[in-house]
């Protein structure tokens, strides 16, 4: 194992959770200064925590996604390869160190919210219409289209990983993501963002939690996983070189 990958990737992720759980915490959890703030704000908490998190984690190349991960594996990226468990292992645990920052950080009002589902939209995603099929339909698309266009990114230079291309182009695009094709699923589009933090809503203590919903936990992680595979596949025939 790569400590210096992996340190990258779990300090990178957990920044990226931080701000992702945490705009998601201030719009819903009762009391909390941008309660009310609505989606647009959500989508622009998340994109910022991409910007910091690709900037702490240029190290590692800044996958933050084990869908990205894959789909370099699968456009035949050597060094995503010969590292694979290492970023995905260190995925999940950043995810799962920045969903519990978050919680501390806003502790009191997850104690005074109380209503379960605002508590856990602040850990995982949650369809707007549960429909497991067309959910999943929606996370293959929205992380095609981040994988893809950040794989595009990349053919304009030969530089490794996501951190060298430069941490705006990649915030912008998962604001436009969000904006877009955030509405049905709320736009997991990273199977460690929803999985990391869904378990720890089911560990920590947290005060009237209620479900962690894991029948509809795999559509978060079986989706951006074939999304950013088939991204990764269809790449090199139809991206210019």
């Amino acid at each position: 194992m790569d400590s210096t990958i992996f340190l990258s990737e779990v300090v990178g992720t957990a920044i990226l959770l931080l701000f992702g759980g945490g705009v998601v915490a201030n719009v819903v959890l009762k009391g909390a200064k941008g309660h009310g703030g609505g989606f647009l704000l959500v989508n622009v908490g998340w994109a910022l925590g991409v910007y910091c998190g690709v900037l702490t984690a240029y190290k590692s190349g800044a996958h933050l996604n084990p869908a990205v991960t894959l789909g370099l594996v699968a456009a035949g990226d050597p060094a995503a390869k010969a590292h694979l468990a290492t970023y995905l292992v260190a995925q999940l645990l950043g995810a799962m160190i920045g969903a519990l920052l978050c919680w501390l950080s806003y502790k009191d009002h997850f104690d005074a919210e109380p209503d379960p589902t605002s508590k856990l939209a602040v850990f995982s995603t949650i369809p707007a219409i549960r429909n497991p099929c067309m959910n999943l339909v929606t996370e293959i698309i929205g992380t095609f289209v981040l994988v893809f266009v950040v794989l595009a990114f990349g053919r304009h230079g030969d530089a490794r990983g996501l951190a060298a291309l430069g941490a705006l182009p990649v915030a912008l695009l998962v604001l436009g993501i969000g904006a877009s094709l955030g509405g049905p699923t709320g736009y997991a589009i990273n199977p460690a963002r929803d999985l990391g933090p869904r378990l720890m809503h089911a560990i920590l203590p947290i005060q009237g939690k209620g479900s962690s919903d894991w029948g509809y936990a795999w559509v978060p992680i079986v989706g951006p996983i074939l999304g950013g595979v088939l991204a990764g596949l269809l790449a090199a025939p139809l991206l210019p070189i």
